[in-house]
């Protein structure tokens, strides 16, 4: 069955226009308005995700919860994003989304994605001041890993392969890039 979803043309979309969208297994995303779709991941792109997700839920807190995408991170009414791999205030949750920024967004790398992941996406986290934001890239495999200072993202650590990283948000964690695509 061919399933027909109709956009408006005149206006930026929304929370309610994002919600009209098939689920086909494709992402579907709002940037300020504008829709991106993205096809499902490749395998090594889920293991980073899988590695990455019981390293994080390995090292969280009690009161912090470690998500992965589909999961609907609301920024503005015309912003809703999915990062790869979320870490929320579980007081912060809903039923249904993260009505406010995550304490850290990752996004793993891909060639359909690496240049929203690394400017668009970081921006608008940026901005909704989420305290730490990681790009993980497989192929190579590397991590880079920015914190919030006053209210801009400065790089606190960048590796490649087998180097580990240690990091100290949203919770002591150490990282090593190639254990993450195994």
């Amino acid at each position: 069955m061919v399933v027909v979803t109709t956009l408006p043309r005149s206006r930026p979309l929304s929370r309610a226009d994002l919600e009209t969208m098939p689920d086909d297994g494709h992402r579907y995303e709002l940037i300020d308005g504008v829709l991106v779709v993205t096809p499902a991941p490749v395998t090594n792109h889920q293991r980073a995700v899988r590695n990455l997700l019981l390293t994080l839920v390995g090292a969280a807190p009690g009161d912090l919860e470690v998500l992965t995408a589909p999961f609907d991170v609301v920024l503005a009414e015309d912003t809703v994003l999915q990062p790869d791999v979320l870490v929320a205030r579980t007081s912060d949750l809903t039923t249904r989304n993260l009505p406010v920024a995550p304490v850290l967004a990752v996004e793993i790398l891909s060639p359909s994605t690496r240049r929203i992941d690394l400017l668009l996406k970081r921006s608008r986290f940026e901005s909704a001041g989420c305290a730490s934001y990681w790009v993980l890239d497989p192929d190579e495999p590397s991590l880079i890993a920015w914190d919030l200072r006053d209210g801009l993202y400065a790089e606190v650590g960048r590796v490649r392969g087998s180097v580990e990283l240690g990091l100290t948000l949203p919770f002591p964690v150490t990282i090593c890039p190639a254990h993450l695509v195994v």
